[in-house]
């Protein structure tokens, strides 16, 4: 006791005292800037719960029912994983190699990603198919060629099969045939040999490239040649992937409106030169920046959504919500100022903007003829007192800032067109409907010539100025997949394309389009119609919404199914005194005021007498996507409704 007593309160000599403090800071130092002990996220007496069947699950899902299929939301396939990789690294170092003596040497992020690609696009251009379908053996030891192998792989949906020469020669020879795997890619030339023996001896008939990732002697190559396998070096197939413009870039599946559908396919030049015929026509007036904003809503697996001049401009795309209904919104948080549609959303937009009362009704037509007087100068404003009056709300539901629409897909209303010139103050351009490729009407794109060739049984030709509509240039598609029958109908042997559409050259040089050969029918008569053509004339009916014109080649007239708009159906119905839900409205009297007035409209369009309709059947339910009565990009899927509303039809021609 006494040696403590004087060792806690005996003076200490100088070096002692300073020795004692310098441990005590640095013990509070520590205890300071320790860091925390890692705390287990489950109690390591009770690590799984049981679940029925006597299963068990990890403690770490008590409050998640579901099992675990990735980590991040954004990262749900090894591409994905990848991806994500970049872009949190900032393209920091991701494979490192090194030769003897010599430091770490690493392939960046970016690097590695392009690399895959390349490999990935030159494995295409062998005659791979970008689906998991396709079955590429990888045959090396771990170095960075086997993870750009890989996710070449997956960059384009093709699936990595890892070769072991662990395994032995059978196994081998069994994993290559039990997959199908048509290529292999492998480190060095011994293993490229061992694959080599494996399909001289006949063992592995489906072996038919080789990609060595290292060097290797030219006999390799005529070795593989004698047995019908081309062998390749790496470096080489990289070197394959920027696509010629003749290369195949994309088969786009028609609609499917008269049948199966069919897959036209285009190549690298049919896209790209499209986009620049466009740019060279409206050079003058619109080019596309970086500053511009499209919206995309329209159908992506159909061209004219495809073919944008966006990305080549360095511009943004912003995409709707998923709901058409939720699209005014979005447009006017995104504030578009490039603006792709549709005639038929634009139709909407015409009908809502229309004045009530008379005194309105004059001064919006005053307007619309003041501001398109302008139009018709080539001035293009959205700041005159008209547009402060009387335009801007219709232009603010568009976002404001749109200064160039492009409208295509299908035909659209000169009054409709009109108005929407005059009253959003931006360039609007008409693109020709046709999938295969598109094309301003007026004059043919600086890719391509257009001619009219006689169709005889409509009365058309080319003689007087009229007749269908042939393409031949840079744009024009290579042909359907698979389908030599559809091509060959097509696309004649001269390569002119024939769309179908019947043409007509005005005095100024321009081409108009007045008719359609397709989906044309007979009546008993020996009448030619058009549908499609009557159909865009009564959908101007202020209380239809979608009308579907049919006939038949035993009926001398023409019948129709009209879906009424449930917005402007009531008010329409009162004026006659009728009441009712829309549903007892499509029953009674209203019907025949609405045939009425699609008869005056028709008269009003110039229809001939066999192209009005005789009788209508009101339908309360619109053909949508969703019912399977529409295609994606809106058109009538007219074979289903034909067969949906026979009934109706039947009914229709027996009461007459």
């Amino acid at each position: 006791m006494d040696f403590l007593f004087q060792l806690l309160f005996s003076p200490l000599p100088t070096p002692a005292v300073i020795s004692l403090f310098a441990l005590a800071a640095a013990t509070l130092f520590y205890l300071n800037t320790r860091p925390s002990p890692l705390r287990s996220p489950v109690d390591l007496n009770c690590q799984t719960l049981g679940i029925k069947d006597g299963a068990r699950k990890t403690a770490l899902l008590e409050d998640n029912n579901n099992l675990m299929s990735y980590y991040y939301n954004e990262a749900k396939t090894l591409y994905e994983v990848f991806q994500r990789g970049l872009k949190v690294s900032g393209n920091g170092p991701c494979l490192g190699y090194r030769k003897p003596g010599r430091p770490y040497q690493w392939l960046k992020y970016r690097q590695v990603a392009d690399r895959a690609e390349h490999l990935g696009s030159g494995l295409l251009h062998k005659g791979l198919k970008p689906n998991p379908d396709n079955f590429i053996g990888i045959f090396a030891q771990n170095r960075p060629e086997w993870i750009i192998s890989e996710l070449a792989c997956y960059t384009y949906s093709m699936v990595a099969v890892p070769l072991y020469d662990t395994l032995g020669p059978e196994a081998l020879v069994f994993i290559i045939n039990q997959a199908e795997i048509s290529t292999v890619l492998c480190d060095n030339q011994n293993k490229a040999e061992t694959l080599l023996q494996t399909r001289e001896t006949g063992q592995t008939p489906v072996l038919k490239t080789i990609v060595i990732m290292d060097s290797f002697n030219s006999e390799l190559v005529e070795r593989g040649t004698k047995c019908g396998v081309d062998i390749v070096s790496m470096q080489d197939v990289e070197v394959l992937h920027p696509p010629k413009p003749e290369d195949l870039s994309i088969v786009c599946f028609t609609s499917g409106t008269t049948g199966n559908p069919k897959g036209a396919m285009l190549t690298h030049e049919n896209v790209v030169s499209d986009a620049a015929g466009v740019i060279k026509c409206f050079e003058s007036a619109v080019v596309p920046n970086t500053q511009d904003v499209s919206i995309s809503f329209l159908p992506l697996a159909h061209m004219f959504e495809r073919v944008t001049v966006m990305y080549g401009a360095g511009a943004k795309v912003g995409f709707f919500q998923g709901d058409i209904r939720l699209l005014p919104d979005d447009m006017k948080t995104l504030q578009p100022t490039i603006f792709p549609v549709v005639p038929r959303l634009l139709n909407r937009v015409y009908d809502k903007s229309g004045a009530k009362s008379p005194f309105k009704k004059w001064l919006l037509n005053f307007a619309v003829e003041r501001k398109y007087a302008e139009v018709r100068e080539g001035i293009i404003r959205n700041n005159s007192i008209w547009d402060k009056l009387i335009f801007h709300k219709v232009q603010e539901s568009l976002g404001g800032r749109v200064r160039v629409m492009v409208t295509g897909a299908a035909p659209i209303s000169p009054s409709v067109l009109n108005f929407l010139r005059a009253s959003l103050g931006c360039q609007v351009i008409n693109i020709y409907p046709l999938v295969k490729w598109k094309w301003h009407v007026g004059v043919p794109l600086p890719c391509n010539v257009v001619k009219l060739v006689d169709v005889e049984e409509m009365n058309y030709f080319a003689s007087n100025g009229e007749g269908e509509v042939c393409i031949m240039g840079r744009n024009v598609f290579k042909g359907y997949l698979k389908d030599p029958e559809k091509t060959k109908e097509a696309l004649d042997e001269d390569g002119w394309l024939h769309t179908g559409d019947i043409g007509k050259w005005l005095p100024s040089g321009v081409l108009k389009i007045i008719d359609r050969k397709k989906n044309i029918f007979k009546l008993a008569q020996g009448e030619y119609i058009a549908p499609e053509k009557i159909e865009n004339v009564y959908v101007r009916s202020e209380p239809v919404a979608q009308v579907f014109v049919h006939g038949d080649s035993l009926q001398s007239c023409l019948v129709a199914i009209v879906v009424p708009d449930p917005e402007v159906l009531p008010g329409f119905a009162k004026n006659l005194g009728c009441q009712g839900s829309l549903e007892e409205l499509c029953k009674n009297t209203v019907m025949k005021a609405i045939l009425s007035d699609m008869t005056k409209l028709g008269k009003e369009a110039g229809l001939k007498s066999f192209e009005q309709v005789k009788d209508v059947y009101l339908h309360p339910e619109q053909f949508t996507i969703e019912n399977g009565l529409l295609t994606p990009t809106l058109k009538a899927k007219r074979a289903e409704l034909k067969t949906l509303f026979q009934p109706q039809i039947d009914k229709l021609y027996s009461s007459m």
